[in-house]
């Protein structure tokens, strides 16, 4: 019996061994890649121009694989704890990150294979094509290992470093083209990014100082307990909002969206954008006690979700409707969390409602993404499977979701708030109708320039796996109350008319043919001056500050002095601007490889320890 009691300790501290496989996977093939910037680095120019090995690439799209495989199978309430990492490192598999770990795994699995053929990050298409390949691969691979490492990471300090590294990977994610707009949402992304991480940051060591242990579920006692509670919460509502796409913090999201790779921009919106949501979930006092700022938190909420719809409907590429859409949509989730901390006791209630519609989104908007590259001519028909589903269309996924949301927000006594949703999931209709008609507009316009693409049957299958696991996967990928929720909420007859006139609302808004009354609106604005452009409040900003130049330029009394100054300065930043292009070439090359070689060692040697 002892010898039983043993073997099956053994068994289940390897089986917890393995929550590490998730993100040490693409970390080790991130340092593999590495190895080949480096041997580019030192190559001779022929050798340089060179493919990278057959198997890199292959390896790099299959590396969410173990996560998946632990998403599926791994059993819920799994955990491992390693003291001598950093404060004390916590891994955990619980019915929440099982279900965005599913969810994430398979989005990314998918959007690599799509890579894997899609014509930007092919070695016969791009000058320079190695290291062009690489700087993709390393960036790719990092951004994967911090998005696994924090869904399962429920350590302070792991939690967060995780985070920062998608973050920052996924900068090389949106300017992979080099182009002009791909440097300005970068320069955007960055500058939203980094107040953001230092938000976050300023959260969690407040919190961290009180709180019983370095854990994140310590966290939302110690904020309700503290007397600066609703203040830290405040702060981390931010940072975190800015990576969801919070109101007012969302303007790096449709710049970056459209200018990044598609299979970068699936993972972007699909994935990366639930990083913010699960961080609130994690340390925000839901169900524990409000918070005073809540009522303002659900406004914000309300005008990403209506807000965003209709900025959205003016825009003319496919990819930044659907970025305006990923706001609208976050938005509608964010208000779920308003309703918990307005009033804690819904929360248990709500909880598995946001994985569940999180979840839901993550795959349709996957989907989405992938089919503006992957599907052409009357291929594309299918997308708007994906498309109703999001929209709430009776008998999908989606509807499921949008059922469970409102049945609790009913018991929250919102009348209001289930009209104002409701409207938004007009818009969403609407949003869907404008963006399948700037895709047949966009494929009009390059058809007599296209070229044929060798991978294309590649891409119009995965493209056609993702629209199967947004229709099919949602009960696969959740387990526990969120599996629960899903199939206990599942729509019925008397549910059909609650769901089906927001959609049909839009469709007959939006209009079937020619985009109807979106392309209408949009052309008007156009034609005047006043379309919103992509970045909206971004945008105001640059030409205000354009504006505040110019002034200063023409102000009476200028000396010689200070253009002397300027002109020193602009030299100067010139310079530096060399230095940081030098070092960012050489983060693929030898630099970049020890950094993840010697953080893979000394992660191991510390769990050894």
């Amino acid at each position: 019996m002892g010898a039983s009691m043993g073997t099956a300790m053994s068994a289940a501290m390897s089986a917890n061994w393995l929550l590490l496989l998730a993100p040490l996977t693409p970390l080790l093939l991130a340092g593999l890649w590495c190895l080949q910037g480096y041997r580019d680095s030192t190559a001779t120019p022929e050798r340089r121009s060179a493919p990278p090995p057959a198997a890199l690439p292959w390896l790099a799209a299959l590396a969410p694989v173990p996560a998946l495989l632990i998403a599926l199978f791994g059993s819920p309430g799994t955990h491992l704890i390693l003291e001598p990492v950093l404060l004390g490192n916590l891994w955990v598999l619980d019915d929440v990150s099982r279900a965005l770990l599913g969810m994430t795994a398979l989005l990314w699995l998918i959007s690599g294979l799509y890579a894997q053929h899609y014509r930007a990050t092919r070695s016969d298409t791009q000058p320079n094509t190695s290291q062009h390949n690489t700087a993709f691969w390393l960036c790719w691979l990092l951004a994967l290992a911090g998005n696994l490492g924090l869904i399962l990471c429920r350590d302070i300090a792991g939690f967060y470093s995780c985070f920062a590294l998608m973050t920052f990977a996924g900068y090389g994610l949106v300017v992979h083209s080099g182009s002009a707009a791909a440097k300005r949402a970068g320069r955007i992304y960055l500058i939203m990014a980094v107040p953001g991480e230092m938000l976050i940051l300023s959260g969690l060591v407040l919190a961290a100082s009180v709180a019983a242990s370095p854990v994140l579920h310590a966290l939302p006692p110690a904020i309700a307990d503290h007397p600066w509670g609703s203040g830290i919460a405040a702060l981390l509502w931010a940072g975190f909002g800015i990576k969801a796409g919070l109101a007012f913090l969302h303007m790096w999201l449709p710049l970056a969206h459209p200018v990044a790779p598609t299979p970068a921009s699936a993972v972007l919106s699909g994935a990366m954008i639930k990083a913010g949501l699960l961080g609130w979930i994690l340390v925000l006092p839901l169900g524990l006690a409000p918070v005073p700022w809540a009522t303002l938190a659900m406004t914000g909420a309300l005008i990403a979700a209506i807000g965003g719809a209709l900025i959205g409907v003016t825009q003319r590429a496919p990819k930044t409707v659907l970025a305006y859409s990923s706001i609208s949509q976050m938005g509608i989730i964010t208000s779920m969390l308003a309703t918990g901390l307005m009033q804690p006791a819904l929360w248990p209630a709500l909880a598995p409602v946001v994985v569940l519609y999180a979840v839901h989104h993550g795959l349709a908007k996957g989907a989405l993404f992938l089919g503006v590259s992957g599907l052409t001519g009357r291929a594309r028909l299918w997308l708007w499977l994906p498309a109703l589903s999001l929209a709430g269309l009776p008998l999908t996924t989606g509807a499921a979701a949008k059922v469970a949301m409102k049945e609790v927000l009913y018991d929250a006594s919102y009348p209001g708030l289930i009209l104002l949703l409701s409207l938004a999931a007009v818009g969403t209709t609407l949003l869907m109708v404008r963006f399948m008609y700037c895709l047949r507009q966009t494929q009009q316009a390059a058809d007599n320039t296209a070229t044929p693409d060798s991978g294309s049957r590649a891409l119009a299958v995965l493209t056609g796996l993702a629209i199967l696991v947004s229709l099919i996967g949602l009960p696969w990928l959740t387990a526990g109350t969120v599996a629960d929720t899903f199939t206990q909420r599942w729509p019925g007859a008397a549910d059909a008319v609650q769901l089906l006139w927001p959609v049909a609302a839009g469709l007959v808004l939006g209009g079937l043919v020619g985009g109807g009354l979106a392309s209408r609106f949009a052309g008007r604005f156009t034609a005047r001056g006043l379309a919103i452009p992509a970045g909206d409040l971004i945008v105001l900003a640059e030409k205000a500050a354009a504006g505040v130049a110019t002034l200063w330029q023409r102000r009476p009394g200028r000396t010689w002095r200070w253009e002397t100054l300027v002109q020193t300065e602009g030299r100067w930043l010139a310079r530096i601007g060399q230095r940081i292009a030098q070092l960012d070439r050489r983060i693929s090359g030898q630099a970049g490889g020890l950094f993840v070689v010697l953080a893979i060692a000394i992660m191991l040697l510390a769990s050894a320890a």
